[in-house]
Formats: C-alpha cells, sequence, structure tokens
C-alpha cells in the first residue's frame, strides 16, 4: 500500500501526503559543510595561501582543482574556495557560519549511500587538512553537519522529496558513521531553495578516521 505521511505546515494545518512504495531519487550534487567548533579563531583570509598551495601541487586525487576564488567580501558568503573540475573544496561562510564544505560538481555513479559517504568523507578530509594547517587555532565540530543537494531539479524542495530521502539518508549515516542515535533538522521550506538537512549527533563520530576514508573515496572517483 502507499505509505500515509502526516505533515504540519507553517501555517500548523494537518495535511496528508501518499506517496508510492517504489519511490526512489538519484541524489547528485551533494554538499556537506561541518561548521567550526566555538568563536573562529584565524583570519580567514590566511586560507587563501593555503588553497593556492593545494591547487599548485595538485593536493586532492582524483580532483583537478584550477584557481582560488576569494570573495570574503561578500556579506554571510561562500568565503575562499579552491575551485575544481569535478568538486570545489571551501573555508565557507553561507548563513553566517564558518565550516569546512566540499561541493561535489560533476555526477557520481553508484548508489546514493555511495555517494553520500563520498561527499561526507570528503568534507572531514577538507576539514582535517584545515585544522592540521591552524594547529591549536581551528577545531570543526564532531556532532553537526548539513546536508544540501545542490540540484532542484533532481531533489527540489518540498515535502515529498524529504519524505522519499528521509530513510536513505538515515540508513546511509549509521553506515557511514556508525552512529544511530541522531537528529535530522529540514532546512527552509521554500520551494526556490535547495532541499537541505543539518544532522546532529548525539555521540561524537571520528573525523579523523572518517578524512582518512575520504581521500580514499575522492581518489576511487
Amino acid at each position: 500500500m502507499p505509505q500515509q505521511i502526516d505533515l504540519v505546515g507553517v501555517t500548523n494545518n494537518r495535511q496528508s501526503l501518499t506517496l508510492p512504495p517504489e519511490l526512489k531519487m538519484e541524489l547528485q550534487h551533494l554538499i556537506i559543510k561541518i561548521p567550526v567548533a566555538g568563536a573562529l579563531a584565524i583570519d580567514p583570509a590566511k586560507t587563501v595561501d593555503l588553497f593556492h598551495q593545494w591547487v599548485a601541487r595538485q593536493t586532492v586525487p582524483g580532483v583537478l582543482l584550477i584557481d582560488v576564488a576569494e570573495l570574503l567580501h561578500v556579506p554571510n558568503g561562500p568565503g575562499v574556495i579552491a575551485v575544481g573540475h569535478e568538486a570545489d573544496f571551501a573555508f565557507d561562510h553561507a548563513g553566517g557560519i564558518w565550516g569546512a564544505l566540499y561541493r561535489r560538481k560533476t555526477p557520481l555513479a553508484g548508489t546514493n549511500e555511495e555517494r553520500f559517504a563520498q561527499a561526507i568523507t570528503s568534507a572531514a578530509w577538507t576539514a582535517r587538512r584545515l585544522q592540521e594547517a591552524f594547529p591549536g587555532a581551528l577545531e570543526f565540530s564532531r556532532t553537526e553537519f548539513d546536508l544540501i543537494v545542490n540540484d532542484r531539479g533532481l531533489a527540489p524542495n518540498t515535502a515529498e522529496t524529504y519524505a522519499a530521502a528521509l530513510p536513505e539518508i538515515e540508513t546511509s549515516l549509521r553506515a557511514i558513521l556508525g552512529l544511530g542515535d541522531f537528529k535530522l533538522t529540514r532546512h527552509d521550506r521554500d520551494p526556490r531553495q535547495r532541499f537541505g538537512v543539518t544532522i546532529k549527533s548525539a555521540q561524537p563520530f571520528d573525523l579523523e578516521t572518517l578524512a582518512g576514508a575520504g581521500l580514499h573515496e575522492v581518489a576511487a572517483h
């Protein structure tokens, strides 16, 4: 039978949504952002030289890094970006929150779970490299990150997308993080915005282990 899901809208009027049980979507172009833990203790401009080193040395296996974009003049903007062909790596300030961001730009084969894993571990790798560059001055959260699908065509920001994606996201998080106690909070419900969720874990995840896997995952693709 189709699954009945109760939704509460912004006006608190309860409505019913019917989804076919076979509903599946292919989630591509994923963004993961791991926020800075606590107050920012470095000058964000210092990441510009670091990212230029990444480009010059082609630091990321499997990704052609092209240039560095410094957009620190934009309030609550994209910060500093190591721009790549397959993916971008950034010290991001969107929403007024600093964080290590990974943005996949080209499609990946495989399952949604595999793409989630690739994006999460790549973001963890980015966070670890930033921490290593600023030891003791820069730390990232071990309990929280954002997941955004940067493709409104594949994943419009609707209740249907959330209902369809939620089981796969939860299953993937348990497999990737090895944790089961976490909370997902949907981002802005405005259909003009991208679909995304904030994941908060009751237990800290191992950023270093994820980062080590991330380098392998990036190289594999």
